[in-house]
C-alpha cells in the first residue's frame, strides 16, 4: 500500500537521508492521522544509520541538520526550517517550520530498542532496527511506518496490522499486552485517551492487561497523568474515557475523589442518585457546548463535596446541603494533587463549583431582578459560562420537569443581559469606596466604613438606587447617620 505524503517536507527529507544512506520512515502518530484523516502538524520520523556506521554520531541528530539545510537551501517550497534543537542524551533532534499558515514541529530519532526495570518507566535504550522500533509502540494504529526514501517512497510497513485495527476502531498493543503495560504504565492511560477522542474500542485482551497492571500507575508522575486526562476531558465525549478509567481499576488511584462519587445508598426505600454517572452526564452535556478545558473541570467537579454532605433525613429524604461550599474549598486540594495550575484557571474552577446552585435556585422560583442582579454581581465575567454549566446539570429523566427548568434559565438568561445593559453590574465596583467615607468622615479604618459599603452595594443590587455616585453618597450619608457619624466639616 502507497501513502500519498502531501508536504514537501516529506521529500526533503527522504533525499536528506539518501545522501546520507541512512533509511528514514514516517512512523507512529503522523500515519495514523493520515488514514483517519485526521490533521496532524507533529511528525515522527525514524532512521536507521548507513550500513557498516559506527553509530558515534546519533543518526537522528545528523539527519536532522542535513534536512534543515536541505529545506532552507531550497526555496520552491516557500518555507523554511528553525533552528534544529538537539537532545543528546536522548539521541533526538528537531526544528520547526511554518507551511501553509501552520507551525509544524519534525522530530527526529535513531531506531532503537528498549528494555525497563520494574520500578521504573524510564528505559535503557539501545540501537536497534525498524522492527525493534515498531516492537516498542504502544498501539497497533501507532506503530505503522511509511518509506520516505526515494526507493519505496510512500510504502507502507504494517508489521501488526494497524491498518486492519483502524478499519475496526480497534486499540490493541503490538506485543503481549502486559509487557506493553509494565514496561510502560503511562501506555494505560494513552488507551484510554485514545478511546476516548477516536471513539475506538480497547480490544478485550489488552483491556483485561489493564485491569491486571493498574497499579504500575503508581510509578508514573502526576504531571504526565494529567496530561492524559487533560486530553480525555477535551475529547469529544469525555464520559467514555472517565468511564474506561473506573472500569480498569485506575481511577480510583489517580483521582480518588472522583471514584468516590460512585454508588447509590437506600434508606427507608429512598435512594439518590448516582453522582458519578450524573457528574459524567453533565460533563458530555458541557462538551457538547464549549471546547473550554476548565469549564469541563467544573463540571467534572460541581458535584464534588457530595459525598463528604450526604446525610439522610426522613422527612426530606437524602440531603447534600452545603456541598457546594465543600466542594470549592476541594479544588484547592485537588488541582495541588494533580499538578494542575494554583492560578486563576483554578480560582475559575472554584467559583463555578460555589455558584453553580445558584441558577438553579432562581429557575425553581420567581425570578426577580434583584436576585439576578446579586448572581451577576457574584459571577462577573463568568456568568455565560456559570450558565452553560447550570443548564448541563438539568439531567432529570421527567421531560416536562427539564423543559420548566430551561424556559426559566432562558428568562434568567434575558434578565441577565436587560440588567445589565441598565445597571452595569458585571464586576461593577461601588460608586463610593471606602477611601471616599475615610475623608468625608474623618475616619481611620473601622467596621462602619464596611457597614455603609456594604449597605450601598445591597441598596444597588436590590434596585433601591441606581449604579450612580449621586445616588450612592446620599445613601452613605443616611446610613453614616444612623451610625452617629458627621462629615469632617461638620464635626464640632
Amino acid at each position: 500500500m502507497d501513502v500519498q505524503l502531501h508536504n514537501p517536507i516529506y521529500a526533503i527529507i527522504g533525499h536528506a537521508a539518501d545522501e546520507l544512506g541512512c533509511q528514514a520512515y514516517a512512523v507512529g502518530g503522523v500515519v495514523r492521522d493520515y488514514f483517519l484523516g485526521r490533521h496532524c502538524t507533529d511528525i515522527d520520523i525514524v532512521c536507521l544509520p548507513p550500513a557498516g556506521s559506527t553509530g558515534e554520531v546519533s543518526i537522528g541528530i545528523e539527519l536532522a541538520h542535513a534536512a534543515a539545510r536541505a529545506v532552507n537551501a531550497d526555496h520552491s517550497h516557500h518555507f523554511r526550517a528553525s533552528n534544529v534543537s538537539v537532545f543528546k542524551n536522548f539521541g533526538t533532534a528537531s526544528f520547526h517550520f511554518n507551511h501553509d499558515g501552520e507551525e509544524w514541529q519534525v522530530e527526529f530519532v535513531g531506531a532503537r530498542r528498549e528494555s525497563y526495570r520494574s520500578d521504573s518507566r524510564k528505559p535503557i535504550v539501545e540501537n536497534g532496527t525498524l522492527t525493534d522500533d515498531q516492537n516498542r509502540r504502544d498501539f497497533t494504529i501507532n506503530a505503522m511506518a511509511v518509506v520516505l526514501n526515494a526507493e519505496g517512497y510512500g510504502s507502507l510497513v504494517d508489521p501488526f496490522g494497524g491498518i486492519a485495527d483502524l478499519d475496526r476502531g480497534l486499540l490493541r498493543t503490538p506485543l503481549e499486552p502486559d509487557t506493553t503495560f509494565c514496561d510502560d504504565p503511562l501506555r494505560m492511560m494513552r488507551a484510554v485517551r485514545f478511546a476516548a477522542q477516536l471513539g475506538f474500542r480497547i480490544d478485550d485482551e489488552t483491556s483485561a492487561a489493564i485491569g491486571r497492571n493498574a497499579d504500575r500507575i503508581k510509578i508514573v508522575s502526576h504531571e504526565r497523568i494529567t496530561t492524559e486526562l487533560n486530553k480525555i476531558m477535551l475529547s469529544p465525549k469525555p464520559s467514555i474515557g472517565f468511564k474506561l478509567l473506573d472500569k480498569s481499576g485506575l481511577l480510583p488511584l489517580i483521582f480518588p475523589e472522583l471514584s468516590t462519587l460512585k454508588g447509590t445508598e437506600t434508606v427507608e426505600g429512598r435512594s439518590h442518585k448516582d453522582n458519578f454517572y450524573h457528574t459524567l452526564e453533565v460533563l458530555d452535556h458541557v462538551a457538547t457546548q464549549s471546547d473550554n478545558l476548565w469549564l469541563r473541570w467544573a463540571a467534572l467537579l460541581h458535584d464534588i463535596g457530595k459525598p463528604a454532605t450526604k446525610r439522610y433525613d426522613p422527612k426530606l429524604g437524602w440531603t447534600f446541603h452545603g456541598h457546594e461550599v465543600r466542594g470549592s474549598r476541594m479544588v484547592k486540594r485537588i488541582f495541588t494533587n494533580l499538578r494542575l495550575p494554583l492560578d486563576a484557571k483554578m480560582k475559575y474552577v472554584e467559583k463555578l463549583v460555589l455558584l453553580h446552585l445558584r441558577p438553579i435556585i432562581l429557575a425553581e422560583d420567581e425570578v426577580t431582578d434583584s436576585a439576578v442582579r446579586r448572581l451577576l454581581f457574584d459571577a462577573g465575567d463568568d456568568i455565560d459560562d456559570l450558565m452553560t454549566l447550570c443548564e448541563a446539570d438539568i439531567t432529570s429523566k421527567n421531560e416536562a420537569k427539564v423543559r420548566r427548568y430551561l424556559a426559566n434559565f432562558a428568562i434568567v438568561r434575558r434578565k441577565l443581559v436587560e440588567l445589565e445593559e441598565k445597571d452595569r453590574i458585571r464586576n461593577f465596583q461601588p460608586p463610593v469606596s471606602g477611601i471616599d467615607i475615610m475623608i468625608i468622615f474623618g475616619l481611620q479604618p473601622c467596621p462602619e466604613i464596611g457597614t455603609i459599603k456594604d449597605a450601598i452595594k445591597d441598596a444597588i443590587l436590590d434596585g433601591t438606587i441606581a449604579n450612580d455616585r449621586e445616588q450612592a453618597l446620599a445613601m452613605m450619608y443616611r446610613e453614616a447617620e444612623k451610625l452617629g457619624l458627621k462629615p469632617v466639616e461638620q464635626a464640632p
